[in-house]
């Protein structure tokens, strides 16, 4: 049984009886949210939301995680930078600029929770990934938001595109499984390997926890009962 199904979610309470500025999610993400960042919770830690809207998400962040943490939003929308408050800080740029990226990761240094709700379009999605991941704290989580956008042609989408983001991350689950590979010309033990744990699939999210990790390791205990084959 899922241990957050039958606790009240502290997001949702906070969705509902909204006392700041305008949130715009979509309902099910809130579950998703609450059983991969409870455990940051009253931590010192620093979550990094890409796509501000009017800021009610950074302050949603705020009230959940606690006076610890530090709050960045980004946006490329200049106004945005109007709406910092104590625990939040604002960097205005675009996220499909690889430069950006790296310039706003080294700005901001070490970086527990990534929240990708930005513009949605491939190249975005795709160039956030890559650039952020790596620079996260080495048990981080990341998210990307609103993956539907991979199947909607005015974002760049379609079914099995080459080059959308969920084809992308399709790739994804092949390289977390780089150790068990038999044709290493194909496929093998890369950085994403090594410094990941999980990827979860859910409808229009991607959360993925990044975790150092070693070779698997497979140990036979007890007695057998009969004769086994195969694995």
């Amino acid at each position: 049984m899922d241990p957050f199904a039958a606790e009240k979610n502290p997001l949702l309470e906070y969705l509902h009886n909204n006392p700041g500025r305008l949130i715009d999610k979509w309902v099910h993400y809130f579950d998703i949210y609450h059983r991969h960042l409870a455990k940051y919770r009253g931590q010192a830690v620093t979550l990094v939301e890409f796509g501000v809207l009017h800021g009610g998400s950074l302050q949603m962040w705020k009230h959940y995680l606690g006076p610890r943490a530090r709050i960045v939003g980004v946006d490329y929308n200049a106004l945005c930078k109007s709406i910092e408050e104590e625990q939040v800080t604002i960097y205005i740029g675009d996220q499909a600029d690889r430069s950006f990226l790296r310039q706003l990761a080294e700005q901001v240094g070490k970086i527990d929770i990534v929240i990708e709700d930005g513009g949605h379009m491939m190249n975005q999605q795709i160039a956030t990934f890559e650039e952020m991941y790596f620079r996260m704290s080495e048990f981080g989580t990341y998210f990307t938001e609103d993956a539907h956008t991979s199947y909607w042609t005015r974002y760049g989408g379609g079914v099995r595109r080459p080059g959308t983001f969920m084809e992308y991350a399709k790739g994804l689950v092949d390289r977390l499984h780089g150790w068990h590979t038999e044709d290493p010309e194909a496929l093998s033990v890369d950085d994403f390997t090594l410094q990941t744990a999980a990827l979860h699939f859910y409808d229009s999210v991607l959360v993925i926890e990044r975790r150092p990790s070693a070779q698997p390791q497979r140990i036979k205990t007890g007695k057998p009962s009969f004769p086994q084959k195969g694995l």
